[in-house]
């Protein structure tokens, strides 16, 4: 019993020993791999793989063929051109009536089409009665807010187009009878202009100042411009320092028309009649062509213009004769230069005047 025990003991003894030993190696190798600096090495990859894709003649599989576009509806297709057609002639009939017609105009020409079109239905209709009546009257309806919206629009507009007010200028009193000159400032009185070295610059058109202050006496004298009015009254107020000019309008009194600033006459709460309007573009700006007259426009270049002095003995005498309607003595001047032509009639009257009178012998 004892030679069994014993060898019993004597082979776990020596089964224990290896596996302690084999433990013990692979935690130091473990740990060897764990705080090594160095990598292990990826295995090379082996000569069937770097052959199939070095291999030249290697072509990789084509890629799968695109899905095939989806099929399109005639239907929606026909339908889409068809909307696009409609609205495309929708705007440029309405471009075209805006700019051909007046508001007053379309509404005059379109009221029979629009009574047509007035369909109505009951309030128990059907769903189909009331969509018909929807579809029917749409054209009309159409029309009605194209009226609405233009006529909003253009009474905007006319707020910054139209002339500040219908009375330009105050009342007279009913015991004055005076003549009213209406005049230009740009080009006609003084001439601005604008240099690189200098800036801007006015300047004084020769003989403005006696044509002011001796016309000042004859004339309400009004200044009538189309530039802003943070341009106009520092130039007045410089140029007029004898306070010959009465009244000075500016950009706001005017009309904007097609781009152009026009004097209306109508509105300065002045006679027709009495009125002149004398400018360097008055044909050009003024809705009155029969109150103007036209003169040389002026700039620095001429220095001995004499213009405004040439029409001071016309205007004088025309103030003192008193005509009724000053507008058909400028038509008896028309086409023709004011300044000369009045001195030829003036020396043709002297020469008629200065002639003996025949006496007849009884």
């Amino acid at each position: 019993m004892s030679l069994s025990l014993l060898r019993s003991r004597a082979i776990q003894q020596l089964s224990k020993t290896p596996t302690h030993k084999t433990l013990n190696n692979l935690n130091s190798n473990s740990c060897r791999r764990f705080f090594s600096s160095n990598p292990p090495k990826e295995p090379p990859l082996s000569s069937a793989s770097s052959t199939t894709y070095d291999d030249p003649f290697y072509s990789p599989p084509p890629p799968p063929p695109p899905p095939p576009p989806p099929k399109r509806n005639a239907f929606a297709t026909a339908l889409k051109f068809g909307f696009t057609a409609a609205f495309t002639g929708l705007v440029a009939a309405t471009g075209y009536a805006t700019y051909a017609y007046t508001v007053d105009e379309i509404d005059k020409k379109t009221k029979g089409f629009r009574a047509s079109l007035n369909y109505s239905t009951k309030d128990d209709a059907t769903t189909i009665n009331k969509l018909r009546s929807a579809i029917v009257s749409a054209p009309a309806k159409a029309i009605d807010l194209y009226l609405d919206i233009r006529s909003k629009i253009e009474e905007h507009v006319r707020e910054f187009s139209e002339p500040l007010s219908d009375k330009l200028l105050p009342d007279l009193p009913p015991q004055v009878q005076i003549y009213t000159l209406v005049v230009d400032l740009n080009e006609t009185l003084v001439y601005s202009d604008w240099k690189r070295e200098r800036g801007w610059r006015t300047f004084k058109r020769p003989g403005v100042d006696a044509f002011l202050e001796h016309l000042g006496q004859y004339y309400e004298i009004v200044v009538y411009s189309d530039s802003l009015q943070m341009y106009v009254d520092p130039i007045i107020e410089r140029l007029d320092e004898k306070h010959s000019i009465a009244h000075r309008l500016s950009r706001a009194a005017t009309l904007y028309k097609d781009g152009k600033h026009y004097r209306d006459l109508s509105k300065l709460n002045r006679d027709p009649r009495r009125v002149i309007y004398i400018s360097g573009h008055a044909l050009e700006q003024c809705l009155q062509p029969e109150n103007c007259v036209q003169i040389k426009p002026w700039t620095t270049d001429d220095v001995t213009d004499t213009t405004l002095l040439d029409l001071i003995p016309f205007l004088e005498f025309l103030a003192k004769s008193g005509p009724p309607d000053v507008r058909k003595v400028l038509a008896s001047y028309e086409g023709r230069d004011i300044a000369k032509e009045f001195i030829e009639r003036s020396k043709e009257y002297h020469r008629k005047q200065q002639k003996p009178s025949r006496s007849w012998r009884r």
